[in-house]
């Protein structure tokens, strides 16, 4: 027998779907919503349909943006010449908030996993490397900064092996991050270390 409304246990399922919403955290939250005034849940509902229509996606960097470029790629004060590889735009957003690091990057959107079906066809690798080749300042340095896990330290190992032939100084973030860790949950501090202890990579 139902016991909530319908309207109500559809919100609470459609908010479980979210990463890290379990069924009791969705509803908490439908029922907070449901204490909060209407004008609060008509921002909310507009910022939710405006979210995608604003939204463009940076065309050097891959990062979401409201215009082309991004404020990363459009600033001529950053270090173009240094590119660092990232997973997803979460990570663009930890190593900025380290303030330590003043190049540009490059957005895969995901890393190689065999058992997820991703493979490196399905990762902006192409781009990287189109980017390189047709760069107006001539790349210096890639910086690896994906994962320490499995999947991160197997598209490290690829990307190696795909840049060996342009003779681009490529380089590892250090091992200040735990084993198996995202870079978007790590602190500030951390990052900053692995940035400044980065090492370049050698793949035999």
């Amino acid at each position: 027998m139902r016991i909530l409304p319908h309207s109500i246990e559809k919100l609470s399922e459609e908010l479980a779907k979210l990463p890290s919403i379990g069924p009791k955290l969705a509803s908490r939250l439908t029922f907070y919503l449901l204490k909060s005034s209407d004008q609060d849940i008509e921002n909310l509902s507009s910022t939710l349909k405006q979210l995608k229509k604003d939204l463009k996606v940076c065309k050097s960097c891959f990062i979401f943006s409201e215009e082309d470029l991004c404020p990363v790629c459009k600033d001529k004060k950053r270090d173009h010449s240094t590119i660092c590889v990232v997973e997803n735009p979460l990570d663009v957003v930890a190593l900025e908030n380290t303030s330590e690091y003043n190049g540009v990057y490059h957005i895969l959107g995901g890393a190689i996993s065999p058992i997820d079906g991703i493979g490196p066809d399905k990762l902006r690798i192409k781009e990287l490397i189109f980017r390189i080749q047709n760069s107006k300042r001539k790349v210096k340095e890639i910086i690896l900064a994906t994962n320490p896990n499995l999947e991160g330290e197997a598209t490290a190992m690829f990307l190696v092996k795909k840049l060996r032939p342009f003779k681009i100084k490529t380089t590892r973030i250090a091992r200040g991050l735990p084993i198996g860790g995202d870079l978007e949950y790590a602190d500030e501090n951390t990052l900053a270390r692995a940035l400044e202890g980065r090492k370049e990579y050698q793949v035999t």
